[in-house]
């Protein structure tokens, strides 16, 4: 018995004590809230807290630190102290402020004061992109549930000074509103935090999604605009903009990030022709293919670069000869009419070479969305090229080497030339190479000849049809030159976009209203055929004239249609089909050839798993590699916070 009543008095002395909550503490009922206890009202002391629109403060503060020395030393005041740095002047004000309430929270009659719940998720709605963009996790002291609460239990807004200060800066503007982008370069960290801060400025219409990581472990991070972000509509075309495959070649990458804040902002601003585009059109946007690349070519700045610094990945690979070489494969066929020359499968052999995880990412992208229509951007010239890229005589390194879509492409190419300030124009200097009375457009093969492009591997590989475009003879500009760029390539970069509305689109179902998968659609005298998506739709890009088209499915009847495209036509003309259930009878074109991998063999070794799955530490915990910014808060000795932590 005595022993039970030392024990009870050691747990009620325990529980009586009051201590400091850690993160989660106070909601498992491990310690008591502080602003129970007494509190002590003191002068304002914190000196990153000073311009608080009040003088008096209290401690314990609501996270239990008993005075300014405890607050001063805790890792949250120490993130408030480098969030400018850490978020490059993102959202820092606002974080800052709201994080003060919370360290240095108002004295009012004797206690502690709240700030606002409203507040805080208003910061939180806005700003949680700038956190993601450096892949660290909301500070758990800025919960909006837990340290704030609402203006009917008495709260105050800590933004109220900072926020009448926007509105007299705002005031002062007279002008209409309008775009405004920063032609700036951009570290990894800050496109990665444009591009997530834009998507949540327009959440309605834009959302980003990684599609894998480079060697290094970086996202290759996607922008997409669209009615319905993150699903295929019907009839709805697919396109996509690939920036700085090659590390080097910046000008994309940079035009890219400007092009989505300037879709978001003109979006939200009324304007008709990007709320048209972005309302029929699901676009995707990937700035950089090679950010490995760029962090390399970007230490030795545009002076300094040289023509191939940061061109490859980590790994030393040229990404834009990393594809699989699908063309030789194509110009093999052409005499033999039952072999398809279109959506031709990945041979084995390739899984056994090296294959870069920046190029293995793109190519699952480019099988899991029906895009319809891709520009690559690039630098070193002033020029449009489209495929094939591939010599069709291997002795033969500049021979004109047209796809069965050769009219198509040079439309598709001389869409974004004509548009661009300078590319068609036969008098520019073309960087050393010869271009004259090309009007700034020429076929791959044609210019020079390499395998393993992501053009050529769009094409034969996939429904997509995709140019490289050459924004200029400097790989690497100066930051002086991006804003006359922008303006230089503006209307080809809507123009290319607007174009994915040309040619023909419909649905092919069956008897019963049902869309049927991969039903294949061919042009007569074009030997290249596209194939219906998941719901049945597909999209056909054609110039104008008369067509014949052809429907086929395994197990329905085949349908045939002629038509005639006008020469103007503002959007792509309907032509639908219905096929009818009939017996099966297996065709030569069925049967098993030797050699001929499916179209579903995809990684069929299973060598690539590791650019998606995570490693594991010794007791089978996830092993992370720790942020570059974790270092800020290890050298103080302190308990690491690991609640910064996203995993």
């Amino acid at each position: 018995m005595p022993s039970v009543v030392v024990l009870l008095s050691v747990l009620a002395t325990c529980f009586a004590a009051p201590r400091i909550c850690e993160p989660g503490d106070e909601a498992l009922g491990r310690c008591r809230a502080p602003d129970e206890e007494k509190v002590t009202c003191t002068d304002m002391s914190l000196a990153y807290c000073q311009d608080m629109p009040y003088s008096h403060i209290t401690f314990p503060n609501i996270l239990g630190h008993r005075s300014r020395v405890d607050a001063e030393q805790g890792a949250e005041y120490l993130l408030l102290s480098v969030l400018h740095g850490l978020l490059n002047g993102e959202c820092s004000e606002e974080l800052r402020l709201l994080g003060c309430s919370v360290l240095a929270p108002q004295c009012r009659s004797g206690r502690a004061l709240k700030p606002c719940r409203s507040s805080c998720e208003a910061v939180r709605r806005g700003c949680s992109h700038a956190f993601e963009g450096i892949d660290m996790a909301w500070p758990y002291f800025l919960d909006c549930d837990r340290f704030f609460v609402s203006g009917q239990e008495g709260c105050y807004d800590p933004l109220s000074e900072f926020k009448a200060r926007q509105e007299f800066a705002f005031a002062n503007f007279t002008d209409e509103p309008s775009t405004i982008i920063q032609f700036t370069y951009h570290t990894n960290a800050q496109m990665w935090n444009t591009l997530k801060k834009t998507a949540a400025k327009c959440s309605h219409i834009s959302r980003t999604y990684s599609i894998g990581r480079s060697v290094e472990g970086k996202d290759l991070l996607v922008i997409e605009f669209s009615s319905n972000p993150g699903q295929h509509e019907l009839l709805v075309p697919e396109m996509k903009y690939v920036g700085n495959m090659h590390g080097n070649e910046v000008l994309g990458r940079q035009l890219l990030i400007y092009l989505s804040e300037y879709l978001c902002s003109e979006y939200l601003l009324g304007n008709e022709r990007i709320q048209t585009l972005i309302n029929t059109t699901r676009i995707h946007i990937l700035p950089s293919m090679n950010p490995d690349g760029y962090e390399l070519a970007a230490a030795e700045g545009h002076i300094f670069n040289g023509w191939t610094s940061g061109r490859r990945n980590a790994q030393n690979i040229d990404l834009n000869r990393n594809f699989p070489a699908l063309t030789h494969i194509a110009y093999s066929r052409r005499r033999f009419r039952r072999f398809r020359v279109d959506h031709i499968p990945i041979p084995d052999s390739y899984w056994f070479g090296k294959v870069a995880p920046e190029t293995y990412a793109v190519m699952k992208w480019i099988r899991s969305i029906p895009f319809v229509l891709s520009a690559s951007l690039h630098g070193g010239e002033l020029v449009v090229s489209y495929p094939f890229d591939f010599s069709r005589h291997p002795q033969e390194e500049k021979l004109h080497s047209p796809t069965p879509d050769e009219q198509v492409f040079k439309q598709l190419a001389r869409i974004y030339a004509d548009a661009h300030a300078e590319m068609a124009n036969n008098d520019t200097n073309r960087c050393g190479a010869s271009f004259i009375n090309r009007r700034g457009i020429i076929n791959g093969a044609q210019w020079y000849s390499f395998a393993g492009g992501m053009a050529d591997f769009n094409y034969l590989h996939s429904n997509c049809f995709e140019v490289t475009v050459e924004l200029g003879c400097d790989k690497f500009p100066s930051e002086a030159e991006l804003y006359p760029e922008w303006r230089r390539n503006k209307e080809s970069l809507l123009s290319f976009m607007e174009a994915v509305h040309r040619g023909i689109k419909g649905v092919v179902r069956d008897e019963h209203g049902n869309g049927i998968k991969g039903a294949i659609i061919s042009v007569k005298g074009i030997r290249h055929d596209i194939t219906t998506a998941e719901d049945g739709d597909y999209w056909r890009l054609l110039t104008p004239g008369q067509h014949i088209l052809t429907v086929t499915a395994s197990g329905y009847s085949k349908a045939v249609k002629r038509i005639n495209l006008p020469r103007i036509m503002a959007r792509a003309g309907r032509v639908d089909f219905v096929l009818k259930r009939v017996p099966y009878k297996p065709e030569m074109d069925d049967l098993y050839i030797p050699g001929m991998e499916t179209y579903e063999r995809f990684d069929p070794y299973n060598q690539f798993e590791s650019y998606t799955q995570r490693e594991l530490g010794e007791n089978g915990e996830e092993r992370q590699e720790k942020p570059w910014w974790w270092a800020y808060f290890t050298q103080s000795g302190n308990a690491a916070p690991t609640w910064l932590l996203r995993n």
